[in-house]
């Protein structure tokens, strides 16, 4: 069955695209490798009345064993410099490009600006999704446009910050799941470049003669790689579950209970607190269920002990939260989409 030059494949095998490495099939699949096949590939759906999800790299769902309709892969290639001036640089990248791969492009291209952001699974297409960050940097804070299909008018529109809702872990796009299906996207790269090195491990760098985005993105790396299982070796989702932002009346009990828990003031008089260290004090680190576990390594990791499936994955979520509620009082929300 073909529409254009869009294949569809029967049967699709989706056990080694998704970082979980949960076993799962669809009942067709699509790899998109041009963003003009997007348009066609939703016409085709509704066409046939098949239900369509398009997923990235997979690092951030956790599939079930069987879908019956159309899952498609972004797998669009292309990565530009768009204009340079004083002040920023602007670089674009299409969605199907693997992010850590755009990060270390950038820094082999002299700019800096993501660096902090290197070695998280996924697409570039998920990132601005999910406004992903890390070591004190997230994607809003150098985002310039993107491009995405609507699938609601069936058009392509353009968003500028202002248009993207983005907050902690969130965005227009996370928030109307299904409805845009990012396309490309555009950063402004800050120039001269000033290392974000407010992150604890990162600070001793400022006495570091001749800093530059390299360094700094190898230390990045250094430190996941120190604290967080490779999905590679063992299957995971990363970071499972969201740092809860509360009230401080909310947080009072914590930080009764435990002066010294980790919290971060927010503008907004709230407070955040560390979902990880939430989870190991409830005495959940390592801790298995099934074919299902939280890492040794890091609290805030799920991982599949083998042969996992998505009801695994979902009763040791309900655990976790369930434990930390009782313990502490504070409802904890996942970040994975349950597909």
């Amino acid at each position: 069955m073909t529409i254009s030059y869009l294949n569809l494949i029967p049967d699709f095998d989706l056990s080694a695209r998704n970082t979980l490495a949960l076993k799962a099939q669809s009942r067709w699949g699509a790899v998109i490798e041009a963003a003009d096949q997007v348009p066609a590939l939703f016409a085709l759906a509704r066409e046939r009345g098949l239900p369509l999800r398009v997923l990235g790299g997979g690092s951030n769902v956790v599939l079930s064993s069987g879908f019956d309709g159309i899952t498609a892969i972004v797998a669009t290639t292309g990565r530009n410099v768009i204009a340079e001036a004083e002040d920023h640089v602007l670089v674009e990248a299409a969605a199907g490009e693997t992010w850590h791969d755009f990060v270390v492009w950038t820094v082999e291209q002299g700019f800096g600006g993501i660096e902090n952001l290197a070695g998280i699974p996924g697409t570039v297409g998920a990132a601005p999704v999910q406004n992903i960050g890390a070591y004190g940097v997230e994607v809003a804070d150098v985002f310039e446009s993107l491009l995405a299909f609507d699938t609601v008018d069936n058009s392509l529109k353009t968003f500028s910050v202002g248009d993207c809702a983005f907050a902690y872990r969130d965005s227009l796009f996370k928030q109307k799941a299904g409805r845009y299906v990012v396309l490309s996207l555009r950063l402004r790269l800050p120039r001269p470049w000033k290392p974000n090195l407010r992150f604890a491990g990162l600070a001793e760098l400022s006495d570091h003669s001749g800093l530059d985005p390299r360094t700094l993105m190898n230390r990045v790396l250094h430190l996941r790689g120190s604290k967080l299982p490779d999905w590679r070796v063992t299957p995971n989702a990363g970071s499972f579950f969201q740092n809860p932002i509360v009230t401080l009346e909310e947080a009072a009990p914590v930080l009764a209970a435990v002066p010294t828990a980790p919290n971060f003031p927010q503008t907004d008089g709230r407070t955040k607190l560390s979902a990880g260290w939430l989870i190991e004090q409830s005495g959940l680190k390592g801790f298995r269920m099934g074919r299902a576990g939280i890492s040794e390594r890091h609290a805030l990791v799920v991982v599949n002990l083998g042969d996992a499936d998505a009801g695994d994955i979902a009763a040791l979520a309900a655990h976790v939260k369930a434990t930390v509620k009782a313990r502490f009082g504070i409802a904890l929300h996942e970040e994975p989409v349950f597909l």
